[in-house]
């Protein structure tokens, strides 16, 4: 039998890390918490609920202090978790690690809450490596990620995760930024940390100043990169907020064929050529059936939560609930209200789910 561990670091996480603890001490051997300067009270709200804390000298880079907590841990498998993120769903999977010998990288399906509260939050799924064998570590400054040279195997696990919820973000609010720019300083051809820029920069509505580095992204990334699909929705919204919908439209079309499969840049497709349409009235004539049918495209899809960051609603109730409000726009009722119908049953089956 191997041993699995949680490992954690953490700061100034009293508000969410007994939450984390609780998710997933009946599932783990351990728990391990490196705290990296709290003043909060975490360390002992982490104490009460059942983990060992030791403190760790903030150094400006996360791996830095991930591989401190995984070199303290010392398990057979560690299970890393943020203190703003729980466990939903996956306990036979943990515990099927037990009888494997950690050889690869375990994935993880990360739903992320975004919006002013949980209840009404929008939900985006991410695919992180987040269980380790012993012996794998961290590599870069921020947005860390194990070696490539270890295997990787989806696990049956969920976790949730509100760090992106509005009031979290902007306590948090700068200090990535930071750490990216200085990481790009030490490795300005790192693609991915230029679309993390980006994204950090967009999230705050900065859009002139992201435009830059997720052009850059986009020019070094790979066909392969699993963040391309997230860099091309979110560089196909930042042109559409800085009006520039036929560079934009000119993108997508060259990404069709690649993405077109896609519900999320189906309903980001419907989007952009909505608010072109809505800048430059004369063009709706052309563009209004290419909204529909991207639209109506993205419903037939379905949902792909396997699609990393792919937003849940796209292939289903966000997609009618625009056709919805397209056909009254239209004048269109008896489309309008079978698309309401639509939206009705697929929130509820979502609900239900």
């Amino acid at each position: 039998m191997h041993g699995l561990a949680l490992v954690m670091i953490a700061r100034n996480e009293a508000r969410c890390i007994e939450r984390c603890l609780r998710s997933v001490r009946a599932h783990v051997d351990r728990m391990w918490v490196l705290d990296t300067g709290s003043t909060d009270g975490t360390r002992e709200i982490a104490r009460r609920a059942g983990a060992r804390v030791a403190a760790f000298d903030w150094c400006d880079d996360f791996s830095a202090a991930r591989n401190a907590a995984l070199a303290w841990a010392d398990a057979d498998w560690s299970l890393v978790l943020d203190a703003d993120e729980w466990l939903i769903d996956g306990a036979v999977a943990l515990q099927a690690l037990r009888c494997e010998a950690p050889r690869h990288v375990g994935v993880l399906r990360v739903d992320n809450l975004y919006g002013s509260d949980a209840v009404q939050a929008s939900r985006s799924t991410s695919w992180l490596s987040r269980v380790l064998p012993r012996g794998a570590r961290y590599e870069g400054r921020i947005h860390e990620q194990p070696p490539a040279q270890w295997p990787r195997r989806r696990l049956g696990v969920t976790v949730l995760h509100d760090g992106y919820l509005d009031d979290v973000k902007r306590a948090k609010q700068g200090r990535n930024e930071s750490l990216l720019r200085q990481a790009l300083s030490e490795q300005p051809e790192d693609f991915y940390l230029h679309y993390q820029l980006g994204k950090e920069l967009e999230l705050r509505g900065a859009f002139t100043d992201a435009l830059a580095p997720y052009e850059r992204a986009w020019a070094g990334a790979q066909p392969g990169d699993p963040w391309r699909h997230d860099l091309l929705l979110r560089l196909l919204f930042t042109l559409k907020k800085l009006a520039r919908h036929a560079c934009a439209v000119r993108l997508a079309d060259a990404e069709m064929q690649r993405f077109g499969d896609s519900p999320d840049f189906c309903f980001a497709l419907g989007d952009l050529l909505l608010d072109w349409a809505a800048q430059e009235p004369r063009r709706a004539i052309e563009l209004v059936p290419m909204i529909e049918s991207a639209w109506q495209r993205a419903v037939a899809i379905g949902e792909r939560p396997e699609l990393s960051d792919s937003v849940l609603g796209r292939g289903s109730f966000l997609a009618a609930h625009n056709l919805a409000l397209l056909y009254e726009g239209l004048g269109r009722t008896d489309r309008a209200r079978v698309w309401r119908e639509r939206e009705r049953e697929m929130r509820a089956a979502t609900n239900a789910a």
